[in-house]
């Protein structure tokens, strides 16, 4: 490398950096004129040439040769004067084709390195300078990997752990580093340390839900230990992408750490709810096979859904309907789910405590068959075959029925066994029956999302209610003096009080359904059922026209769900709206109108800003825009206002008042930057094509917004029904009549006399 030094002005210096010459090449010229003023440390402005063709560290070395620099060049970094943007190779060439100032600071190593050194001294104000200057670095991947090499995060997590000052100033840099890398113990610790104040829990519930969505497939592999002190990190240069089931694991190893989160659904902070229902809500969609047993009976033992039922906040309305629907994916993997005792130790217990509460001896019966599951309601010993149409839901709903008055439920059995055989109830029977009564109810048949558009508190307390329906179908068999041939039609009766008393179930309050499930009365039940029967044929209460039902609604609502994205596929105009003070931050849109299409990869949605509407053509050319599907957490609606009055011409829209927010209007939110789109649809089609179009693309935690899908959703499946059931022989749908078929008539020609 060639160096030349021209004569300098006074208290400057000029510096030509120049590629190294070879044998087959001569000097270059040493006049060349400079690229960038670089300021050193002590304040010296060095007017320099620098090769784009050079690294950072070559640059770098060769200003310290000429500078005389005594210590080593690694020691030393350029950053932007003006913005103290750290210069890395990446963005060298662009620096350099600028002529932006430069300046020489110390390396990314020897920052975070005092950084550290400041965290050990517990001064006060030693320890505000550390924690500004990370919020300064924390962004860069350079310095968060020395810092992480040399302990920091640990030094960092036990002051904030053990120290009552400065979280403020740390909840900051938590929500700096947000898309940052850091150690997911780092993360957990804070979030189970009964010193994290609210400030500092918020963003750091927003980046663990983050690290759960994270792939899994991109981790770095295995870890390593930086120090004796500080947590595992992974190898230099890599990046950490965690998932489930790392982030999971380190929950189990600090331990309260999951308690603590559901407990902070009862906090007086409605943003620390909403933070702390979102992870929940991301940790019941990512939870994977092999961690799905502890994972769901943890939440059950931690009773997640009474904290989540105790709440009736607008703000949090999303994510309780995301709640809700991922309850429906748990409940309905549950249903599908076989009891399989002698494979499954949780069944084999769960039936152990079921037979060791009714306090009945087993034995043999007349033919000299082992006579045990049969004393409890069973019609077979064969528990496979008996929970198969409810599976491990039916048999959680049993034994949760049992734990509710262990006493009790002896007290029933011993009870029915003291009766003739023909006169018993069979409990068991029932509770299954019961299980599907509520699935069918609720329209547990779907795995992908809930249709349901509203809130459904009743659904969310199954158990509880199972429990009342049970006791009710118990009562009713009790007070009809029926026998064994009458099961069905006691179901019957269930099934119609299951409808009444969870009728209006958003807004009725829990006292009036234990009222009607336990005070009315076996008359006033059956003479409704009568008009009800009267009303309704009763064929679709057969069980296999219950099951062509399950069939065709999970048809009819993958069949809604592909006409929504192909609507987002095709792309639509929508007025950008005015923010709500209530729905927070919003990115200024630069024109009036915005185009939103789908890409065909389903990962992003890409727009353009316009002053007027124009022909926008297929693909993706012109729409230079874009937000990531994965970035948005919420799909709100109702939260922007209406645009200017030379606008509302093109809208179905009423009059603009202080803001009110448009019921054509929908955000699309993060967790912690707002939002990142104010929308309002032309119409309301185009609102419900988008809305549950964006909720139904994001499988693992969307529901359906308007009733106009779910209406959709429903017809498709009652025209189906009837289709199908016009032509049984087809699908060999066996419905029974009840009536025995007598001989065959001996003259067939009755068969064509109207034809002739």
């Amino acid at each position: 490398m060639t160096t030349t030094n021209g004569s300098i002005a006074p208290g400057a210096s000029r510096t030509t950096l120049a590629p190294p010459a070879t044998n087959s090449t001569r000097p270059r010229s040493t006049g060349l004129i400079p690229t960038n003023n670089v300021t050193t440390k002590e304040g010296v402005t060095v007017r320099t040439r620098i090769d784009p063709t050079l690294t950072v560290d070559d640059v770098v070395r060769q200003l310290c040769v000429n500078l005389k620099v005594t210590e080593p060049s690694s020691n030393f970094a350029l950053r932007d004067k003006d913005t103290d943007e750290l210069i890395v190779n990446e963005n060298l060439r662009k620096k350099i084709k600028n002529k932006a100032n430069l300046k020489l600071v110390n390396s990314p190593n020897i920052e975070a390195a005092e950084i550290v050194q400041k965290l050990l001294v517990r001064d006060e104000k030693t320890f505000k300078m550390a924690l500004w200057s990370l919020k300064k670095f924390i962004r860069e991947e350079k310095f968060a990997q020395e810092f992480l090499s040399h302990g920091g995060l640990s030094e960092l997590a036990q002051v904030i752990c053990t120290e009552h000052g400065n979280t403020l100033a740390v909840g900051v840099v938590l929500t700096k580093c947000k898309d940052q890398v850091l150690s997911i113990y780092f993360i957990v610790q804070i979030l189970s340390s009964p010193h994290s104040l609210i400030n500092v829990c918020r963003p750091a519930t927003a980046i663990l839900k983050k690290l759960v969505e994270a792939d899994p497939m991109n981790a770095p592999g295995p870890l390593i230990a930086s120090s004796s002190r500080a947590p595992p990190v992974a190898p230099p240069g890599s990046v950490y992408r965690y998932g489930f089931q790392i982030v999971f694991q380190q929950m189990r190893r600090e331990k309260g750490s999951l308690e603590t989160v559901v407990n902070r659904l009862g906090s007086a902070d409605t943003a620390m709810i909403l933070h702390s229902m979102m992870l929940i809500n991301s940790l019941l969609s990512h939870v994977n096979d092999t961690e799905w047993d502890e994972f769901i009976s943890e939440l059950e033992r931690l009773n997640v859904r009474k904290a989540v039922i105790s709440h009736n906040i607008d703000d949090l309305t999303s994510s309780i309907l995301d709640f809700q629907a991922n309850i429906v994916r748990v409940t309905y993997r549950k249903k599908s789910t076989l009891v399989e005792p002698e494979v499954e130790p949780l069944h084999e217990s769960a039936l152990e405590y079921i037979w060791n509460c009714s306090k009945v001896q087993d034995g043999r019966d007349n033919d000299g068959e082992v006579l045990k599951w049969r004393k409890l309601g069973f019609s077979s010993e064969n528990l496979v075959l008996e929970f198969q149409e409810v599976g491990e839901l039916g048999l959680d709903c049993l034994r949760n029925f049992v734990a509710d008055d262990p006493d009790l439920f002896s007290k029933v059995i011993l009870e029915q066994l003291s009766r003739p055989v023909e006169r018993r109830c069979p409990i068991a029977r029932a509770s299954n029956e019961i299980v599907e009564l509520l699935a069918e109810h609720w329209v547990i048949f779907a795995p992908a999302y809930s249709t349901s558009t509203t809130y459904q508190p009743f659904f969310l307390n199954f158990y509880r209610v199972h429990a009342l329906a049970t006791q009710f179908f118990l009562r009713m068999w009790n007070e009809s003096g029926s026998a064994a041939g009458d099961f069905s039609r006691i179901a019957a009766l269930a099934r119609s009080q299951v409808k009444v008393a969870l009728q209006r179930e958003n807004i009725k309050p829990w006292h009036e359904v234990e009222r009607d499930f336990l005070d009315c009365e076996y008359r006033a039940v059956r003479d409704r059922q009568m008009q009800e029967l009267e009303a309704e044929d009763d064929l679709l209460s057969k069980v296999p026209v219950r099951n062509l039902k399950e069939k065709i609604t999970r048809e009819s609502a993958e069949f809604v769900r592909q006409q929504r994205i192909q609507c987002l596929f095709q792309g639509a105009w929508f007025v950008n709206g005015i923010p709500t003070p209530a729905n927070g931050l919003s990115r200024r849109p630069n024109g009036q109108w915005r185009f939103i299409r789908l890409d065909n990869g389903l990962k992003y949605l890409h727009y353009v800003d316009s002053a007027v509407q124009f022909p926008v053509r297929n693909g993706l050319e012109d729409l230079p825009e874009r937000i990531e599907i994965a970035a948005i957490t919420q799909i709100a609606t109702g939260t922007c206002a209406s645009p200017p009055n030379i606008l509302r011409d093109h809208l179905d829209l009423p009059p603009p008042n202080n803001l009110t927010p448009s019921p054509l209007s929908f955000s699309l939110l993060t967790a912690t930057e707002g939002s990142l789109a104010d929308q309002i649809a032309s119409d309301q089609s185009r609102w419900a094509d988008w809305t549950d179009g964006l909720n139904m693309l994001r499988r693992d935690s969307g529901h359906v917004t308007s009733e106009e899908t779910a209406g959709y959703i429903k017809a498709l499946t009652e025209i189906g029904l009837k289709i199908k059931l016009l032509d049984l022989s087809g699908e060999k749908v066996d419905i029974p009549s009840g009536l025995l078929a007598g001989p065959p008539p001996s003259n067939t020609d009755f068969f064509f006399s109207d034809l002739i």
